[in-house]
């Protein structure tokens, strides 16, 4: 999955501080649950470069490559992207600005390859209705199947064998066997 962090409008510095009063806005993502293809339960953060000019509408055009799982990621209905916007502080490093989850079914299931463009208002720290709101595109990459012996997945063998009719084969196999070869001299018979 490609996620692009476009930009964001209507910003609001909640953290004004006598040593900076400038917004200096960056954003991280992330998914829940964390969407590895390894098994790793450890979440992976992405992050933007800060926009020193862009102020209280920033814009960035960062692209980030999160390996999903698909098949797990979008059959998880709790599944989500989650977005925090921070301000970059001299002091504290940085202040949460607002955040805002992408659920997966606001993704939906593009075909391969079309760009779905979202945009969500922040929420405050506390849940409650925040400041600005944050544009995003996210295009569902094609599924490139590993040709690898480790991405081979055997469910299970077969335990009966059954013919177009439903006749057991492995009945009709003994049964084709009995006719073939006389029982007192094991000669076969068809060659005759």
């Amino acid at each position: 999955m490609e996620i692009t962090i476009l930009s964001a409008q209507g910003l609001k510095n909640t953290s004004f501080t006598i040593f900076s009063s400038r917004i200096r806005p960056f954003v991280t993502i992330t998914t829940y649950p964390p969407a590895t293809t390894s098994g790793d339960k450890h979440c992976h953060v992405y992050r933007t470069r800060v926009d020193d000019h862009g102020g209280v509408n920033p814009t960035w055009g960062d692209k980030f490559h999160v390996p999903t799982d698909c098949n797990a990621f979008f059959a998880n209905r709790y599944a989500c992207i989650y977005l925090q916007l921070y301000t970059k502080t001299l002091i504290s490093g940085r202040t949460l600005l607002g955040w805002c989850q992408i659920p997966v079914n606001d993704i939906g299931f593009p075909p391969a390859g079309s760009v779905r463009n979202l945009s969500y208002r922040l929420r405050a720290r506390d849940g409650s209705r925040g400041h600005g709101v944050v544009n995003l595109a996210i295009k569902l990459e094609p599924v490139v199947p590993d040709t690898s012996l480790d991405a081979c997945h055997v469910i299970g063998i077969p335990v009966i064998c059954q013919n177009r009719l439903g006749v057991n084969c492995e009945e009709e196999s003994r049964l084709r066997n009995e006719r073939e070869v006389s029982p007192t001299y094991g000669l076969n018979l068809t060659n005759r």
